[in-house]
């Protein structure tokens, strides 16, 4: 998970740096290390949100990895990004936004 404003400022950072890359078409892995679990992610937005619903476990799908995690350590070292946002904040921020953005 990446908040969408780290996700900007990445690729902000690359366009002004397009020209001291040695490619013109350099790739890199924008997160911020750290995994989550879809129970950890369910329980900080029942925090956040202040809501209790309903959850449905299901086995996990055919092919999904048991772990996925994005390196940035190249990002990290030649366009010198960092994320900036928590987990807490990423879901803070995309609570706010529903409540103000949603019509119930």
């Amino acid at each position: 998970y990446i908040h969408v404003l780290d996700l900007a400022k990445a690729h902000l950072l690359a366009l002004e740096n397009i020209n001291n890359l040695e490619s013109f078409s350099e790739e890199y892995n924008v997160g911020t290390g750290q995994g989550y679990s879809v129970k950890e992610i369910i329980r900080m937005v029942k925090e956040i949100t202040g809501k209790d619903f309903l959850v449905l476990e299901s086995p996990r799908r055919g092919g999904d990895p048991p772990i996925l995690v994005a390196n940035s350590e190249k990002i990290k070292k030649e366009l010198s990004w960092y994320p900036k946002y928590s987990i807490k904040d990423i879901i803070k921020s995309a609570w706010e936004w529903h409540q103000n953005n949603l019509q119930s």
